[in-house]
């Protein structure tokens, strides 16, 4: 099982849990993050981290988040690895409770 990143976390790109992954599984891009899944080892530690809840168990995926398990997969074979915190965007908080964000995630 791996986790996934979801829509929650697009505009905002918190980094908080990529501090917390002793695999260093997640992989950034220009507005959001993704987790490998052939990297991930179900550790949960990343979880808790996210301060927009954007991180699920991928058997505890809402279904209207599905479709973000193939993109974690495609994206982190394209996107570089992040292992160190950045800070988010200015306007994050902004966007922490916009719903339906899938059209402002850039590749």
């Amino acid at each position: 099982m791996t986790y996934v990143v979801t829509e929650s976390c697009i505009r905002c790109r918190y980094t908080d849990c990529v501090e917390v992954c002793p695999v260093d599984c997640f992989h950034v891009g220009p507005n959001f993050l993704v987790i490998d899944p052939d990297e991930c080892i179900d550790c949960s530690l990343c979880e808790p981290e996210c301060p927009v809840n954007a991180i699920y168990a991928e058997d505890d995926l809402p279904e209207d988040q599905q479709k973000f398990l193939e993109l974690n997969a495609e994206l982190s074979a394209e996107w570089p690895v992040i292992t160190e915190q950045k800070p988010h965007f200015e306007d994050a908080k902004d966007w922490e409770e916009i719903k339906d964000k899938f059209e402002h995630l850039e590749r």
